[in-house]
């Protein structure tokens, strides 16, 4: 890497023409440690770690797809003169919730075939992507992207961040606010509060885990993205991902209310899949 003094080289490796970015190996990791984390979550909730396996191999392309869609599509104007760029997936731009889109797609119709509850597998999922959304933020810091206004040197001085990060900042002459940062920190949070409650003895019914992540992220994500310059816009005017935010978080509360009063044979999130937790051959 270069010094603490310029920006960061977002190449980790180089091996002949091959270039492996650290925005790919950051988000590789973060998807690695979320798998980790929903198989032993889904044993303990009766469902079969094969399951969430198979699920994930149909997901990770979707959700790339869908994300990179998604930028790709609010960005029109920039890639129908570069069609070339729209795969160049690993440069970074792809949108959160064009990922978040697909793979609710694929979750919800690979639990259809597999006849495993879609709450339930949506409950199980929810904490550790809200921790992978909270690591992959540093592949955008990497790239140096998904950054906020013009700020002072002294300001990120004053919050007390390492030297590195606020070189990092650094942005074509200017110091910028590290939204990245705040975003990231605000999902690491979120993570560490879903996993502490949601064991918790008549607290989550089924599929209010997954609300409480998308009402989590939702709320933090409106006030991040107020403060970007790089957001998608709807007619130059509508920051897209604030107005989705909008929409996500009352939709989520709104729906964990109506659930509530309405569904009320609804089974807990603790109750599992109601089937005998299967053991893998040793």
């Amino acid at each position: 890497m270069k010094t603490v003094l310029g920006a960061l080289n977002p190449i980790a490796l180089r091996l002949g023409p091959i270039e492996v970015h650290w925005y790919g190996v950051i988000i590789a990791t973060a998807v690695v440690i979320a798998v980790a984390l929903a198989v032993r979550e889904g044993r303990q909730r009766g469902i079969r770690p094969d399951d969430i396996y198979d699920m994930i191999l149909w997901a990770l392309p979707f959700t790339l797809i869908a994300a990179r869609t998604y930028y790709v599509a609010f960005q029109w104007s920039y890639y129908s003169q570069n069609p070339g760029e729209i795969i160049r997936i690993w440069d970074g731009g792809i949108a959160i919730y064009g990922g978040l889109i697909g793979a609710a797609i694929v979750v919800f119709l690979f639990c259809q075939h597999r006849f495993i509850p879609v709450w339930l597998m949506l409950d199980v999922a929810a904490p550790t992507v809200i921790m992978g959304q909270g690591i992959g933020r540093w592949g955008n810091f990497m790239n140096q992207e998904a950054f906020g206004r013009v700020t002072s040197l002294s300001f990120l001085q004053g919050l007390h961040l390492p030297q590195w990060l606020i070189s990092q900042m650094n942005i074509n002459g200017a110091y910028r606010q590290p939204t990245f940062l705040y975003e990231s920190v605000w999902d690491l949070l979120g993570f560490v509060v879903l996993m502490t409650t949601r064991h918790k003895n008549g607290l989550y019914k089924q599929g209010e885990v997954f609300l409480a992540y998308v009402a989590w992220y939702s709320f933090g994500r409106f006030f991040t993205e107020g403060m970007r310059t790089d957001s998608l816009m709807l007619f130059n005017v509508i920051r897209i991902s604030q107005a989705l935010s909008v929409v996500l978080f009352v939709g989520s509360i709104g729906l964990i209310i109506w659930r509530r009063r309405h569904l009320t044979q609804n089974r807990w999130y603790l109750d599992g899949s109601g089937q005998k937790i299967a053991t893998e051959n040793k």
